[in-house]
């Protein structure tokens, strides 16, 4: 599946940005680096069940083990300590990255409810485009009845881009259904 998405980027994607930005050499051409995906769990400084559950959910739907990530400074108003647990991350690469890609794309972003496309705004001027899920119930990795909460995540994807022009036009061509306004 990942190799579907690599080859059709090496075959049209490439000649077709090519073409279109006027790149005289096919390195300019912008590609992904990486993907993350990230889930803030304010709760898992109190719940520890509830950190042990999303770990294993973000594992199941990116094929890739989680990483926690601690609180920097304590915060007595969120009753958060120094070296307290506050999320979890995951960086994919090469395979892993375009097998999620594919199945972001064309599995998950479908099954939401009301989907009009994905907002074409969320770039961060330097080409590279992140997007908030609500509920991580339209990958069809996650069980429904495995779930004890619906959480929501971040997923950003980082590309060589120079502007958010050539990022937008770079995952358009990939099948990211961006909303028309």
């Amino acid at each position: 599946m990942a190799e579907r998405l690599k080859t059709l980027y090496q075959e049209k994607i490439i000649p077709k940005l090519m073409e279109q930005f006027n790149y005289t050499n096919i390195h300019q051409v912008p590609k992904i680096t990486k993907i993350t995906v990230n889930r803030g769990l304010g709760e898992a400084a109190q719940n520890a069940k509830a950190l042990e559950a999303s770990l294993a959910e973000i594992a199941t739907i990116t094929g890739q083990k989680p990483v926690v990530t601690r609180a920097k400074k304590a915060i007595a108003g969120f009753k958060i300590r120094q070296g307290m647990p506050v999320g979890i991350m995951v960086t994919l690469r090469s395979e892993r990255m375009y097998s999620f890609l594919d199945r972001l794309i064309n599995l998950a972003l479908p099954r939401i409810r009301d989907f009009r496309g994905v907002s074409p705004k969320s770039f961060d001027g330097r080409g590279n485009y992140t997007l908030g899920i609500r509920e991580q119930l339209i990958f069809p990795e996650v069980d429904y009845d495995s779930i004890d909460q619906i959480r929501g995540m971040d997923i950003s994807i980082i590309t060589t881009a120079n502007t958010d022009e050539e990022g937008r036009a770079l995952l358009k061509e990939m099948g990211m259904p961006f909303r028309e306004n």
